[in-house]
């Protein structure tokens, strides 16, 4: 079966240049007009693969070369788009930004597998006929990479984009699809260097109905859908089939809780998919309203911002306090980064000190600058329940909360870090009991293990013998 679905990769010469804001105007717009739109967002982000959900009314999945081997990306993207009228996906960094000199990890090279064609996004700045001179760069810097048109950003007005469109069309040889002017309402706050997550937006729909406003007035969208379908073909390819590893009777299957609400939610959906796809009962539990914890054979705690619900959280006491009961008693737990600070003794938020689980003994103190942020490559040096000794794993950490540990009692870390920040001291993932708590995100598609590792732990409580 030949793939050659429409697509095309939103890319730019830098960050903060409008990738975001336009691709939620597109992918709105095309929602729109009744087009089925499959998203994808380069890189570990999470925020803006959630506003790319929301903007497309269908889930966007990551994709993400050093998490995830071409392999692996190929088959999430032909999994994720069979039906899809249009593949949208949104770059992050400057086209070329890798890892290395030679880019890897980059933008340019998730376009160059997928025979996708790029628009570039310019920031026009106080700039002309130089526009065009830096986008020819851009095509002569790697001529296998399909830049196929151009979106001009911060337009200060008409003679300035006529002798930019004029400058780019005569020596790029590729049309400009977009002039957007300099915007003063923006409706997206930001923080920590992007964008505010949609879940803690009150008028999300509304800003997505402003990006889509701009898209519509500023961008040609049938010259751009007709460059979308101008991708190669990806050749003679199909998804691999997931099955079942273990298939048990409905009451045998372990119960795997996850907490999502406004505190915890960075889950890529390949990790609940593969838990799912592993024979797990996916039970959602919500930290905030929930009195109890439900009962479950493993407890998986994802990201998100509990800083934001930090009293929420701390009036909960009776879920917390069953959390930890639960987990005195064995409950296995496997929780990243907020999910780690939720397990610690207090997050202190502002000058306010805010009760939390109180398993680890840490306390959570949030700063203004990033105290850990980037890709991690860590090493398991130590016996756990979720790892074997010798394993290498690679995720990614983001967080602006700073760890003070209280005590060294009872617990260990089964970390070493070779790359990225860590608990402390180039370690992280402390373990106790069965409790499993590390600063580092895990990409499921990119390790199947960590799945088959969950489903096991799961299982094992489940029948253990009293």
């Amino acid at each position: 079966m030949l793939f050659n679905y429409p697509r095309i990769i939103i890319a730019a010469l830098r960050g903060g240049s409008g990738k975001t804001i336009l691709s939620l105007g597109l992918a709105a717009a095309w929602l729109e007009k009744g087009y089925k739109i499959a998203t994808f967002k380069k890189g570990p982000d999470f925020i803006d693969a959630g506003w790319l959900t929301f903007s497309a009314g269908s889930q966007c999945h990551n994709l993400d070369p050093f998490l995830m081997n071409p392999e692996q990306m190929l088959d999430s993207f032909l999994t994720n788009s069979p039906d899809a009228d249009i593949c949208l996906i949104e770059g992050n960094r400057g086209l070329y930004d890798g890892l290395d000199v030679e880019g890897s990890c980059s933008t340019a090279e998730l376009a160059r597998l997928l025979n996708c064609p790029v628009l570039l996004i310019v920031d026009v700045t106080m700039s002309t006929r130089t526009v065009a001179s830096v986008v020819k760069g851009c095509q002569v810097f790697d001529p296998e990479i399909n830049i196929t048109g151009v979106i001009l950003n911060r337009v200060a007005g008409p003679r300035q984009e006529n002798l930019i469109r004029d400058s780019i069309e005569r020596y790029c040889g590729i049309p400009v699809v977009g002039s957007v002017p300099r915007l003063k309402d923006n409706p997206f706050p930001e923080r920590h260097m992007g964008l505010v997550p949609f879940q803690e937006r009150d008028q999300a729909e509304k800003a997505v109905m402003w990006t889509k406003s701009i898209v519509k007035k500023y961008l040609d969208l049938d010259q751009i859908w007709d460059l979308a379908h101008r991708g190669a073909d990806l050749g003679r390819l199909s998804s691999t089939k997931r099955t079942l590893y273990e298939i048990r009777p409905a009451q045998e299957r372990p119960r795997i809780g996850f907490i999502l609400d406004k505190s915890f939610w960075f889950y890529y959906p390949e990790n609940l998919d593969h838990l799912r796809q592993m024979g797990g009962q996916l039970v959602e539990i919500n930290a905030l309203t929930d009195k109890e914890l439900p009962e479950i054979d493993t407890l998986y705690i994802g990201g998100g911002f509990p800083e934001t619900q930090a009293l929420a959280l701390a009036e909960n006491v009776t879920f917390r306090t069953s959390l930890k009961r639960k987990i005195e008693n064995g409950l296995p737990v496997y929780a990243e980064c907020g999910g780690l600070m939720y397990l610690g003794e207090s997050l202190l938020v502002e000058g306010n000190t805010y009760p939390m689980v109180g398993e680890l003994p840490i306390v959570f103190t949030l700063k203004k600058r990033p105290q850990g942020h980037g890709y991690t490559v860590l090493k398991v040096d130590r016996q756990n329940p979720y790892y074997e000794v010798g394993e290498t794993i690679k995720g990614h950490e983001f967080h602006y909360s700073m760890p003070v540990i209280t005590s060294r009692e009872g617990w260990d870390f089964v970390f070493t870090m070779d790359r990225g920040s860590g608990i402390y001291d180039l370690r992280d993932g402390i373990c106790r009991k069965n409790v499993l708590a590390t600063y580092t995100h895990i990409h499921a598609g990119g390790n199947p293990q960590w799945a088959q590792n969950i489903y096991r732990v799961a299982v094992n409580y489940k029948f253990r013998t009293p």
